[in-house]
């Protein structure tokens, strides 16, 4: 990864094996999800902020992760470029199974921007790791999605909407993140290179 910009943008699990549950994948919190992550790849590439493809896999499952499945894939319709960087992890976070900690500082990258699928998940979950290594993280919620947690064994049910909105409360209020959507994001005012 070479890079001008102190910026990069991840791309997290917005992968087909999420499409391949499709009662899930129906019921998502955000359907706009795919259309404002094209909006942020656009800006960055227009920017010149690298673009890092990331894809979750669990080899051996027999599941939609297992990369025998075929699914373990961007979705279509984002279109990855040659160039991007493509990485594949078998963590939560895209940190503790890959090299994207020093591809990152190889680069000169001193803030990422988060955007993908789950919101509380992998992307959370990144972007806290990636607060703790020391980056400044942007964390663009409506570029995010994720799906109801039924009540199961004395726990209570949370809705898609209300895990979107704790987790952008969690990541602001504690430190992790600074909180945007995708047309602030995108608007911000900020020459190259600089914070």
């Amino acid at each position: 990864m070479t890079s001008s910009s102190d910026t990069a943008l991840l791309v997290i699990d917005a992968q087909e094996s999420f499409r391949r549950r499709a009662d899930d994948w129906a019921a998502t919190a955000n359907p706009a999800v795919i259309d404002n992550i094209t909006l942020l790849v656009a800006h960055a590439r227009e920017v010149g902020d690298p673009v890092v493809w990331i894809t979750h896999s669990e080899p051996g499952s027999g599941g939609v992760f297992d990369p025998a499945s075929g699914f373990v894939r961007v979705i279509e319709g984002l279109d990855p470029r040659e160039s991007e960087t493509a990485l594949t992890k078998t963590t939560v976070n895209s940190f503790g199974s890959t090299d994207l900690h020093d591809r990152l500082q190889g680069a000169g990258v001193r803030r990422v921007v988060i955007c993908g699928i789950r919101t509380e998940q992998c992307c959370e979950t990144t972007a806290r790791v990636a607060a703790d290594l020391g980056y400044e993280v942007e964390f663009v919620t409506d570029a995010t999605t994720t799906s109801a947690i039924p009540a199961h064994g004395g726990l209570a049910a949370v809705s898609g909407d209300d895990i979107m909105r704790r987790t952008e409360s969690i990541l602001a209020a504690r430190g992790f993140a600074t909180i945007a959507s995708t047309s602030e994001w995108i608007g911000a005012v900020r020459a190259p290179g600089l914070p």
